[in-house]
């Protein structure tokens, strides 16, 4: 029997966090073709970066790097999982930007820290940052 999942702003609200992300909402996204979630209600994201390196890199240029190296980007709902099992995450390492989540536009999910809370919005997909990462991991296993 397969669990419903948290809606993504109850999850991100679990740990004093809340979703800013006008015109669009977390459902518009959905994980891009280049990436396999597991077919289970709970897995393990092993090897997690958070794409500190990307610093200053349009997500445009980071993802075909983030592929060419075997690496998959983190969806959505894995970056909030990233959150709730390090909720300082924010504090102590990068902003991250969730690559594996897309809805066909140019706008990038990404969390950050906005007056001291996590934040789900979205940034451009052609504008670099100089405070955004963009988050990875080597493997779902699952």
């Amino acid at each position: 029997m397969k669990a419903d999942p948290v809606p993504v702003g109850e999850a991100l609200a679990q740990i004093g966090g809340f979703v800013e992300m006008k015109p669009t909402t977390p459902a518009d996204y959905m994980p891009i073709a280049e990436i396999e979630i597991p077919d289970s209600p709970s897995y393990v994201l092993h090897d997690v970066d958070l794409g500190r390196e990307f610093f200053d890199f349009a997500p445009d240029d980071v993802l075909p790097r983030i592929l060419e190296r075997g690496r998959s980007p983190l969806t959505i709902e894995e970056g909030i999982a990233v959150l709730t099992q390090s909720p300082d995450v924010l504090k102590t390492e990068n902003a991250f930007s969730l690559l594996g989540s897309r809805r066909g536009d140019r706008r990038v999910p990404a969390l950050w820290l906005s007056d001291g809370r996590p934040r789900l919005g979205w940034c451009w997909a052609g504008a670099p940052h100089s405070w955004l990462g963009a988050a990875s991991c080597g493997a779902r296993v699952g």
